[in-house]
């Protein structure tokens, strides 16, 4: 059996919260975090990351795909529409397809590309960035609270943080919600996280669609 906190002593999304038995689906063990409102797969439950590879290369991420890319504009629209002339960015977790850096750039705006299983160059992650883009990526990390302070000390004063992820919002709705039958999903997200997020880094959040999230990181 599973203990009813999957092992965790601290949340791995704000790092203060002590994980509680949340849900057991199946096989799966769920927690939730008191303080940031996260819902954490335990350690336990999780794929290889090998599985989880073979999980991501079965995704038909085209960038030519007029339907992925109105998917993806639905964070790229509203990011777009706040970046200054000449803005640099990096797609952070960009996938095999990395359609989304093809958008940014077809608009004018220069992007790298970084991904541990398909794009893993460590050099772009010694630059910064006036924007970088997440898109179906957090829901995935295993140390998200981690990769959030690599990301702000990626960006510049100013600079935008791009998040696109399924809010969980109904518990009675969790055991057949098709995100989180996605067996490399590990980490759920509320609003009220990334408000949590937003007031821990001093970041300014704006929600402009559904599923989106915005972050801009103070200025000088």
């Amino acid at each position: 059996m599973i203990s009813v906190d999957g092992g965790l002593v601290r949340c791995p999304v704000c790092l203060e919260g002590k994980p509680g038995a949340f849900r057991q689906v199946g096989k799966q063990v769920y927690l939730r975090c008191p303080v940031c409102q996260a819902t954490i797969m335990a350690p336990e439950s999780r794929l290889t990351a090998e599985q989880e590879k073979q999980v991501y290369e079965l995704h038909d991420n085209d960038p030519e795909d007029p339907g992925y890319r109105r998917f993806l504009s639905r964070l790229a629209e509203p990011l777009i529409e706040r970046l200054p002339v000449g803005a640099e960015g990096l797609d952070f977790g960009c996938g095999p397809g990395p359609a989304l850096a093809l958008m940014f750039r077809e608009a004018g705006f220069e992007t790298a590309l970084y991904d541990p299983f398909f794009h893993p160059d460590p050099t772009v992650l010694a630059a910064s960035y006036d924007f970088i883009t997440c898109t179906e990526v957090v829901e995935h990390l295993y140390q998200p609270a981690e990769v959030f302070h690599q990301l702000d000390s990626l960006l510049k004063p100013g600079g935008w943080l791009g998040i696109m992820t399924c809010f969980q919002t109904d518990d009675a709705r969790f055991d057949n919600w098709h995100y989180r039958r996605d067996p490399t999903h590990v980490m759920f997200y509320r609003e009220a996280t990334f408000q949590w997020l937003a007031d821990r880094y001093g970041w300014h959040l704006e929600i402009p669609r559904k599923d989106v999230v915005l972050l801009q990181k103070r200025g000088v």
